[in-house]
Formats: C-alpha cells, sequence, structure tokens
C-alpha cells in the first residue's frame, strides 16, 4: 500500500479512500471506510481516462457483475457500486466497484517477501482458485482474470480480485473512434496459434500460476528471446523446482493442447480432497506472510481519512507499507545501455485481449513502443524496487512510456521472475518491444528519449540481510514478432506489432453474461428436486470442492457397456422419518434434504448424515450465503444455517422483514443468482366497502389478495426490492420460475397451474415471459413467443436468446423481438421439455424419450438417441456433470447417461425400489444433482452417489 496522491477520489459514495492498495493497468485499487459503519472495502476505481470510453464502461461494469454472481468462498462480497447517470447528459460517472476488504497480499509481493510456498501452501492456493474456476466454466464461460497481482494470501485462503481481461490486464488504453486495446501479460499456445480461448486456457494459466509460487520463476524462460512464442507453443516447461507432489498435475495443466488439460474440478479434487477451506484449518501461511497480513491489517484499522483537497503532496497521509518484519535482500540493478529500452521477457509480451468494443470498432490486437520523448507513466507503488544498500551507480533512466497506464504489477513479476539478478523495475515497467527487435533490417535502432518519473512516497525500509531474492523481473529481451498490418508506422510513431489474435470482429460474449450463474428453483412436490427443477444447471450458488469420499476411492470395477458404476456411496432417509420434500446440494460439500419435520444433512463424500435441525422443515433451497453459511427458506422465515452442525446462525422472520405486509405468505423461489434469490409473496387486505348514499344499505368489505415479486440479498440479509404483481390461483401467490437472469433484466414465467381462470381465458392459449429490471424490480414488458402454450417448456440464455416448445417442435426466438431463429423438429405425438443451455449447445429432452444436443446459435442437430424406455409421462430432466462431459436424463423408469459431445449412451440405472410394511413399491421419478465428479441420483428416500465425467 501507499499513500493517497493529490490528484485520488477521496469519496466513493458511503466509502472515503484511506489509501493505495494496488495499481493495476486499468483501475486502481483503494482501501476505503465507511465512517458511519466503521466497515472497511477494497475499492476497484476505473481510470477516469478510460472510463470515458463507452466500450471499457460496458466491460467494467460486466466484470463487476461477474464477481457480485461468484460472491462466496474465495471471492469478497459486493458491498456497493458506483451509480450510472440518469442522463446522458450528464457525463460519465466515475466508475467504482466496492468489496469486502479481508487483509492479505498479492502473490507476487508474497514471494517476493518470503521466496516460494511450499507444498501445502500450493495446494491450498491452487484448490481455492481452481474452485473458483470450475464455477465460471460451469456456465461455459472463461475467466481470464488470472494473475499473481489479482490473486492475493489471506489467512484463511486465497483470494480472487478480477473477473475478466481488465482486471487481469498487464496495459490498456483508449483509442481514437472510441476503440479500446487492452493487453494481458501472458500467452497461451492457442493465442499464439490464433485460435480463441476457452476453459482450459484458464488451466493453462493456472498451471504457470502455481509453477511460479512453487519456484518464483516461470517455466518458459530459459532459451533465446527471438524463440519464445515457439518455447510456449512447443517446449516442455521447467519444473525441476516443483515439489515431486504436484509435477505432474502441474505439466497436465500446461499441456499444449487444450483438451488434455485436466479440468477446474478435477485439479481442485487431487489439490484438497477436502476442499481448499479444509485443507487451509489452522495456518497456512509461512510465518513472515502471516506477520506481514497482521501488520497490513493493523496498519488499515489506524488509518485516518485524509484531508478532502490537499493542496501539496505533503499534505497527503503518511506512506503505509504492507512489508513483512522481516526485509528480503535487493541488490542494485544493472542499468540497461543508453538509449533502449530494458529487455522484457518473452512471456510478458502483452497479448490482447479480443474486441471489448462492439464490432463496428473492433480493438486493435497490438504492441506498440512509445514515441521518443514521451513522457514516462509513473509506475505503480509495488512495482517499485525495494531499497538496495547505497549501490555504485546511479539509477537508470525509465524507458519511455507507450502511452498506457502502466502495469499491472502482479503480471509483471508473474512473467519476469527468475533466479537470476533482478534488475530495476523501472526500465521493465512499459510492455513494449524494444525497437531493435522490430527496427527494418539494416537500420539502427535510434536512441530513445528516457525521463526520469518523478519518484513515488516510499515508505522506509530496514537495512537488509543478505538472503535469495525473488519477485524480481528477468532480464532478457521479448521475442521479435512479424510486422503486423501498420507496419512501422503504427499509432505513436513507432513500429508496430500484430499479435497472432483471432480476428477482431468476432464479438467477445459480455462476461457478466456468459459467466453468470442461474440457479433455477423449481417447485417441487413430495420427492421433488429444488435446485434445477426439471432441467438442473451443473453450477451451485457458491464455490465448487469437488465431492469425492475421505479415503482414496477403491479402484472402479470393470463395467459392462450400459452397466452403470459401482455407486460411491447409498445413503437411506430413515423409515422413521417422513419422506424427502426437497433434495438440493449445498457448495458440492453437502446433500440437503428437507421433509415435514426437519432439515439434514449428508456429507457428499462418504454419504453419511452429519446433522438434523428441525427449524429447516419445509425448508425450499440450500444455498451458499457468503463463504460458509447455508441459507434455507422455511415457511415462515429465511434461516442461515452452519455447514458443521446446522445451528441457526441467522434468522429473518417474514413478519420482522416484510412487517408492511402483515400475513405475507411466501411462494416457491422462483430462483438465485450469486447471493440474489427471487420470489413471490402474497398477503390479504381488506377493503373497506364504499360509504352507502343516503337510504341505502352499507355494502360488506372484501378480502383482496395482493401478490409481489420480490428480490432479496441472502447475504447482506436485505430487501433488494419488491413490486406488485397480479394475484395467482387460490390461494392468491403466483408461481413464479426465473427462465434467464440477464445484466439489465430477468425474465420469468408464471407456472400454468397458479394461473387464475380470468388469465387463462385472456391468454388464448399462449404463455407469457415477464421481463423485470433487475436494479429497481420495474415490470418492463410481457410478451407471447408464437404460438408456446402456457405449459411450455422455456430455457433462454444470457445472449438474448430464447428456447420455447411450440406444439412439438423446439423453437429460438430473438428474446427482445419474439423474432423466430430457427426450429428443430420433433417426433410425432411428442413434446419438448425443459431445454439446458451449456456453451455453444443446447441440450434437448422430449416426451418420446429422445435426448439430443443442438447448436445454439443455428439450430443444427449434433446429435439425438434415445433412453430406450418406454415413452410415459413428461420428458426426461436434464442434468450436466460438473465437467459437462456427462449429461444424465431422468425420468419415472430410469437415470440414462450420455457423452455430452457426441451422444454416446454410457450407462443406465434403474432400482428396484424398496417394498413398504404393506407390499406397495416406490414408484417415485428418479432425481439427478451434480455434484462436481459425482451425480447424486434420488429416488424417494434411496440416494446413490456416482462417479462421472
Amino acid at each position: 500500500m501507499e499513500a493517497l496522491r493529490q490528484d485520488d477520489p477521496r469519496r466513493f459514495g458511503r466509502f472515503t479512500a484511506l489509501a493505495r492498495f494496488h495499481e493495476g493497468a486499468s483501475a486502481v485499487r483503494y482501501v476505503a471506510r465507511d465512517t458511519a459503519s466503521g466497515e472497511v472495502a477494497l475499492i476497484t476505481a476505473a481510470r477516469p481516462e478510460l472510463a470515458a470510453v463507452p466500450a471499457y464502461r460496458r466491460r467494467f461494469q460486466a466484470e463487476a457483475r461477474t464477481a457480485e454472481r461468484l460472491a462466496g468462498g474465495w471471492v469478497a462480497p459486493s458491498l456497493d457500486t458506483g451509480e450510472e447517470p440518469e442522463t446522458p447528459g450528464d457525463g460519465p460517472e466515475p466508475l467504482w466497484t466496492a468489496a469486502g476488504y479481508v487483509p492479505a497480499l498479492p502473490l507476487a509481493e508474497a514471494i517476493g517477501i518470503a521466496g516460494p510456498l511450499d507444498e501445502r501452501a500450493l495446494r491450498i492456493l491452487g484448490a481455492g482458485i481452481a474452485e473458483i474456476l470450475s464455477r465460471v466454466h460451469a456456465a461455459g464461460a472463461v475467466l481470464q482474470g488470472l494473475a499473481p497481482g489479482t490473486v492475493l494470501l489471506a489467512a484463511d485462503g486465497p483470494r480472487l480480485t478480477a473477473f475478466g481481461p481488465l482486471g487481469a490486464a498487464a496495459s490498456a488504453e483508449a483509442r481514437p473512434g472510441g476503440q479500446l486495446s487492452v493487453r494481458l501479460g501472458y500467452l497461451t499456445p492457442e493465442q499464439i496459434e490464433g485460435k480463441e480461448v476457452s476453459a482450459a486456457s484458464d488451466l493453462f494459466v493456472l498451471g504457470l500460476l502455481l509453477a511460479y509460487a512453487a519456484t518464483g520463476t516461470t517455466p518458459f524462460t530459459v532459451g533465446p528471446a527471438e524463440e519464445a512464442a515457439r518455447r510456449i507453443a512447443g517446449d516442455e516447461p521447467e519444473l525441476d523446482a516443483v515439489p515431486e507432489a504436484l509435477r505432474e498435475l502441474i505439466t497436465n495443466c500446461l499441456a499444449k493442447d487444450p483438451a488434455a488439460r485436466p479440468t477446474a474440478g478435477t485439479v481442485a479434487a487431487e489439490l484438497a480432497l477436502e476442499g481448499a477451506a479444509g485443507l487451509a484449518r489452522g495456518d497456512w501461511l509461512p510465518g513472515r506472510l502471516a506477520a506481514a497480513v497482521a501488520d497490513q491489517e493493523a496498519r488499515v484499522l489506524a488509518l485516518e481519512a485524509p484531508e478532502e483537497n490537499p493542496e501539496t503532496p505533503e499534505k497527503a497521509p503518511a506512506p503505509v507499507s504492507a512489508k513483512a518484519p522481516e526485509p528480503v535482500e535487493d541488490t542494485a540493478a544493472p542499468k540497461p545501455a543508453e538509449g533502449t529500452a530494458a529487455p522484457q521477457p518473452e512471456d510478458a509480451r502483452p497479448v490482447d485481449a479480443a474486441a471489448l468494443d462492439a464490432p463496428a470498432s473492433p480493438v486493435e490486437t497490438s504492441v506498440t513502443p512509445a514515441p521518443a520523448g514521451s513522457p514516462a507513466t509513473a509506475e505503480p507503488e509495488d512495482a517499485r524496487p525495494v531499497d538496495a544498500p547505497a549501490p555504485q551507480e546511479p539509477a537508470a533512466p525509465a524507458a519511455a512510456g507507450d502511452g498506457d497506464i502502466g502495469e499491472d504489477r502482479g503480471t509483471t513479476r508473474f512473467l519476469n521472475t527468475g533466479p537470476r539478478p533482478p534488475q530495476n523495475d523501472r526500465p521493465t515497467t512499459q510492455l513494449s518491444l524494444p525497437p531493435e527487435l522490430v527496427a527494418p533490417l539494416g537500420t539502427a535502432p535510434a536512441p530513445v528519449a528516457q525521463p526520469i518519473p518523478p519518484a513515488l512516497p516510499v515508505a522506509p525500509v530496514a537495512p537488509q540481510q543478505p538472503g535469495p531474492t525473488y519477485g524480481g523481473p528477468a532480464p532478457y529481451p521479448a521475442a521479435a514478432l512479424p510486422a503486423g498490418p501498420a507496419g512501422s508506422g503504427g499509432a505513436g510513431g513507432g513500429p508496430m506489432v500484430s499479435l497472432p489474435l483471432p480476428p477482431a470482429p468476432a464479438p467477445v460474449p459480455d462476461p457478466a453474461a456468459s459467466r453468470r450463474t442461474l440457479l433455477t428453483i423449481a417447485a417441487a412436490a413430495v420427492g421433488g428436486l429444488i435446485v434445477g427443477g426439471g432441467s438442473v444447471a451443473a453450477l451451485g450458488s457458491g464455490d465448487t470442492a469437488v465431492a469425492t469420499d475421505d479415503k482414496p476411492a477403491p479402484k472402479p470395477r470393470r463395467t459392462l457397456p450400459g452397466q452403470p458404476p459401482e455407486p460411491r456411496w447409498i445413503y437411506t432417509h430413515p423409515a422413521s422419518e417422513s419422506s424427502p420434500l426437497t433434495t438440493a446440494v449445498w457448495r458440492d460439500k453437502l446433500l440437503l434434504v428437507t421433509s415435514e419435520s426437519q432439515a439434514s444433512a449428508v456429507d457428499l463424500r462418504t454419504g453419511k448424515r452429519l446433522w438434523q435441525r428441525a427449524d429447516g422443515a419445509k425448508g425450499q433451497a440450500a444455498l451458499a450465503a457468503g463463504a460458509d453459511l447455508v441459507f434455507v427458506a422455511s415457511p415462515s422465515e429465511f434461516l442461515w444455517l452452519s455447514p458443521k452442525n446446522g445451528k441457526v446462525v441467522h434468522r429473518v422472520r417474514y413478519t420482522d422483514a416484510f412487517a408492511d405486509l402483515p400475513g405475507l405468505a411466501v411462494g416457491p423461489l422462483a430462483g438465485s443468482s450469486g447471493p440474489v434469490i427471487w420470489f413471490t409473496g402474497s398477503h390479504t387486505v381488506t377493503v373497506k366497502a364504499p360509504k352507502p348514499k343516503k337510504g341505502k344499505k352499507k355494502g360488506k368489505d372484501k378480502e383482496v389478495v395482493q401478490a409481489h415479486f420480490f428480490a432479496y440479498d441472502i447475504v447482506q440479509r436485505k430487501e433488494l426490492w419488491r413490486t406488485p404483481v397480479p394475484a395467482g390461483r387460490a390461494p392468491g401467490t403466483p408461481a413464479y420460475r426465473v427462465v434467464v437472469d440477464r445484466s439489465a433484466d430477468v425474465l420469468v414465467r408464471q407456472d400454468a397451474v397458479s394461473l387464475t381462470a380470468a388469465e387463462v381465458k385472456a391468454a388464448k392459449g399462449k404463455g407469457s415471459i415477464r421481463s423485470f429490471d433487475q436494479k429497481t424490480g420495474k415490470l418492463l414488458w410481457t410478451k407471447q413467443y408464437a404460438a408456446a402454450s402456457p405449459e411450455a417448456a422455456t430455457g433462454g440464455d444470457e445472449d438474448g436468446t430464447l428456447y420455447a416448445a411450440v406444439g412439438k417442435d423446439l423453437q429460438a426466438f430473438e428474446t427482445d423481438t419474439t423474432k423466430p431463429l430457427w426450429r428443430v423438429e420433433g417426433s410425432d405425438g411428442s413434446v419438448f421439455g425443459t431445454p439446458l443451455v451449456a456453451g455453444p449447445l443446447v441440450h434437448t429432452t422430449e416426451r418420446s424419450r429422445l435426448v439430443g444436443a443442438v447448436e445454439r446459435e443455428s439450430g443444427r442437430l449434433v446429435w439425438r438417441r434415445s433412453t430406450e424406455v418406454p415413452g410415459t409421462g413428461n420428458a426426461p430432466s436434464l442434468t450436466l456433470s460438473g465437467s459437462e462431459k456427462t449429461l444424465i436424463a431422468a425420468d419415472a423408469v430410469q437415470v440414462t447417461a450420455f457423452s455430452a459431445a457426441d451422444g454416446e449412451r454410457l450407462w443406465k440405472f434403474q432400482d428396484i425400489g424398496s417394498a413398504d410394511p404393506k407390499g406397495a413399491t416406490v414408484s417415485a421419478s428418479y432425481r439427478a444433482l451434480a455434484a462436481g465428479k459425482t451425480v447424486v441420483v434420488q429416488r424417494d428416500r434411496a440416494f446413490y452417489a456416482f462417479p462421472v465425467a
């Protein structure tokens, strides 16, 4: 940390800035405090010159929404955000978000203080990040937010602070015409080959991150710089210094073929079977890092709000250092030759993120050295070298700026570290290619003027003791790349080099849309499944830790084709208790079962029941509320339970939370996204009869049902908004289901069984979708889609497509215009069930027992297979495994597992049921819940945990 600068903002809504925490390429993070409540927050504030670019604002806000939806576990909960101006004429407002402050050190700073992490700490770090990635990838998205500057080490485990390319950018700048240039500080083999990034790209960077944390250097540093791209794309990584127990896993993460890399769930399971939180119990940080974290916390608590408008820099608060009690020695850096920029590591070459603007104004994918004589950019505080004993040579001049705001120290340290003499950070702060690598053949590079930027305030550093140094840049030049279309006349007056990336016109999906978690919750009958309803998303609302047994799992028996694998465990709900009402998975750790009498938790690793709690009787859901609480909605109150013993930690009765709605009856939860749940409720009011005319008899008072649609934050435990809606069929609470949660609105449909007779008549056989504003709850519109009936299965995606069963076919529509896009023909005499959207595919299910997949964009049939059981009852419900490789279809007769990619039937499962004392046979439908590498199959009281890919 460092003191605030003269031009730093002092206020962010209710928060007052106290100190700078970290400076990145696209934003600055501040430690701030709410003076009224004393709450401390970490503010991420966009750079003003970038915030004026519409493409940047959209991306910043989208990444903020992604952070909100990932809140909990290793992601700090969102506390507040800057508001958009009410009218365009008000001009751009400052962009910022506030998250809960947790005392922690950036990984790069931690390595610089104490050197590489030990094996246990590496496992906790890797498992925690992999748990976050598994949640992102389950939604068919890519994070692109990993770097040592975005990963923090706290006393209880790691934290992630960036949720897209902006957060992890090595440089970002606004270009003429409203364009935005964002460059990342790492390369993956697929990016070098010009291919699109995928979930596997995040795993490659996770491998780099773990290798760096294990060794203090990156695994592709040895060799000529001009061959850097070839080494990343073709050479094996140097991992000899990585602990042997982790070497194979990290090697697999760094596989050149994305298909050969493990999934995030696999990495999490192999690193920490009990989950990162379980392995991190007790002290997990080395003593020096633990002391540095404690020192930072004490310093933050002691900070006082600075003066609002300091006239001189001297009036700013004193610098705040996050140094460790035992400083590490640094050595004087050799200065580069006069007139040349300092060499860079080959894998620190900026990689342009895919276009962040609209197709009409693509983002340039280029690296441009700064013109001679341009003022250097002030470097972030944590890019400044630690004071060394008095050097014999004067400090080298700073490299000329390239127009960027400054480099994310985490990315620089990540890719510029090594067991070689450290250089001064100043020459390597800019991520521009040295002129000698891009100058025309036969010409010598011209000297570049390199003015020294003004020094930033630095906290005093005690004399250092001899010892190893980690985290310093490694001096070697960047790899030469072929000149791009701009030739030597690129922006800035210097030569331009284009990176081999996918064509710019291909737009990048909104990360807040493609990465959004939507947990749909449907009303369930006895034995029903709350999480997912008819189609279960593979992503829970909390952190993901793969559910496996405590003991090493026995080698699976060899199975015959179609035969199910051996269950990991079987759990039978006690016959002495009432039958299960709802079943849900909590953070891939607990199976929560509610009944008429109680809620109980089963350990997903072992299948053993851990606790029972009567307060949770008739509960509706088990969602992750923050880091370590189980949220359950009961008929009369909201409960927050301890996952360890079921103890009630918080309780909010409806009579207290909604005191202005006496007698409120809360209906089924409509859906959930991150910490936000949506539900309906109704209460009865008495409408007085009008005063009669003279001589007339007074009429009777009327009892009228009033209904509302609510949004509620289960982390902050407060109502966000409510909006009046038409009452449903008696007793009056309409049953809504969230179809899709988009950035601006949430789309819902009402279950046909709760429609009133008048509504059914007015609909004329057509169903409706309602759009409610995300922030205010205001009803925006109500639309009908072709001849889709009120009972028609409906699904949607965040990109603006709605899928609905129309007659015997499945049809796709533009959500906002109702324009038909494509149609998939179904079987004669059958109807489609609820589709399941996953990545580029839409998985389909029909009442005729046909299960398949079509391309999301075109509707082209990819595969279609039968479950080979009698076609009775509803269409099978669909569930995807955590890796999205296995598709589970469950109906009243059996459970069938398919390969999600090509439809190969993997296995089938049926159980004969258990006869009750009178001889009746259980005939309840099967249900399936995904939990990492496990799928839990339920049939009434019996639960089977099957391993899946």
